[in-house]
């Protein structure tokens, strides 16, 4: 390429799950042309059931109203930001001020890359959690931050180790990541996790964000660490109707925090686009309007295919945690699982993805490998519960075939 790229990208990869997606393709094709069953992704969390109906009908009647499709407000209509605040008092208990304390967000993942960009210098420090999500970190190179990792261990349950923390070098850290329940282990956070967090930040002076897209995903109560004391000196939290709606096409999202640091952040978005489809926002009111009811349902599916894929980690010897939360099962591997060491893929490559591609071409079916997430994550795989109990057996049973003639 005659023109060089910026800089910023050279530190930053393609997306794993894009880059992967090529191979995938290449295996499905494959056992299309063998006549064989397609392809089982169980890899990316993207929920596949359908979001509540009562948005569905208020996208569709909004989109008919001929004021509907010019530009919007940045900061989103009032009656959206009143509904995240509405939401937020009544399942989590905390009181957002919706003129200034939230700011609605194309997917909170938006949210992510524009934090960094709003509150980070270049060769400012950023904390991120290993095993962790992969785009803090590629969001902290795009602003010219240094990545450091702070470990996330079993024995630990998942959670910080606040000794280690202390003991690291913070100088220069402006900010941390924090996201519970932790994608990818499942570890579920405690009010008392959060206030430390939020002590630790207020000691150092970090600006603590904090991820929460999945909090309503097979937890008995949803918390948000904005509850926290002193909280909303020092932090700020992303949310999502992605995987408590079913609605991870839709892209809506939210930041909520102190007003002066979601203005900061407005100040960075509002170059960026302008504004979310007004039938979006309206629909986005109705899902928000959800009783418990509508989360009940949706947890009585994810415990369902919880038991499911634990049959797959049994299958393959993989450890797990049973009573895990969010979106996947985290589960450790022994050696090379129930594959024969012998039949593994390349020694170069970590326990997990040795097991995962052997599965993917033995099977056709796709686990994710834990090193995607961090160094913390090498000795394991994950299995997404976006899909059907069917689907999952049918997973098993070639998996299960496939040991038998190892």
């Amino acid at each position: 390429m005659k023109i060089q790229p910026a800089e910023r990208t050279k530190g930053v990869q393609e997306y794993y799950f894009s880059r992967k997606q090529k191979d995938l393709d290449a295996v499905s094709a494959e056992r299309a042309a063998k006549g064989l069953g397609q392809l089982i992704n169980l890899g990316i969390g993207a929920p596949d059931g359908m979001p509540p109906q009562a948005a569905i009908d208020a996208l569709s009647r909004t989109a008919a109203l001929p004021d509907s499709h010019k530009y919007q407000n940045y900061k989103g209509l009032p009656v959206l930001r009143k509904a995240f605040a509405d939401w937020y008092k009544r399942y989590y208990g905390v009181t957002l001020n919706p003129d200034g304390a939230i700011q609605p967000l194309v997917g909170s993942k938006e949210g992510i890359l524009l934090i960094s960009l709003a509150f980070v210098n270049p060769g400012d420090k950023v904390l991120v959690p290993d095993p962790g999500y992969p785009t803090y970190s590629s969001s902290a190179q795009l602003a010219g931050a240094e990545v450091v990792r702070y470990n996330l261990k079993a024995e630990n349950g998942w959670f910080p180790d606040f000794d280690e923390l202390e003991g690291m070098d913070l100088e220069g850290v402006k900010l941390m990541w924090v996201n519970y329940p932790n994608m990818p282990t499942g570890a579920s956070a405690t009010p008392e996790l959060y206030q430390r967090l939020v002590d630790f930040a207020l000691k150092h002076g970090i600006l603590l964000v904090n991820d929460n897209p999945y909090s309503f995903i097979l937890t008995e109560r949803p918390i948000s660490m904005l509850a926290a004391e002193g909280a909303w000196d020092c932090c700020l939290e992303l949310n999502s109707l992605s995987k408590a709606h079913n609605m991870s096409g839709w892209r809506v999202g939210m930041v909520a925090g102190d007003p002066v640091m979601v203005n900061e952040i407005l100040k960075v978005k509002s170059q960026m686009d302008s504004g979310m489809f007004k039938a979006m926002q309206i629909a986005a009111v109705e899902a928000l309007a959800q009783g418990p009811e509508w989360f009940e349902a949706l947890n009585a599916e994810y415990r369902r295919r919880r038991v499911a894929a634990g049959r797959i980690f049994d299958a393959l010897g993989v450890s797990y945690n049973p009573d895990s939360t969010g979106l996947f099962l985290w589960g450790k591997v022994s050696g090379g699982g129930s594959v024969p060491a012998t039949d593994l893929a390349t020694p170069a490559m970590t326990k997990g993805e040795r097991l995962s591609e052997k599965i993917l071409h033995g099977t056709g079916v796709f686990i994710t490998p834990g090193f995607v997430f961090g160094k913390n994550g090498e000795d394991y795989v994950r299995i997404s519960l976006c899909a059907p109990v069917p689907t999952l057996e049918e997973g098993l049973a070639r998996i299960k075939e496939f040991l038998s003639a190892c």
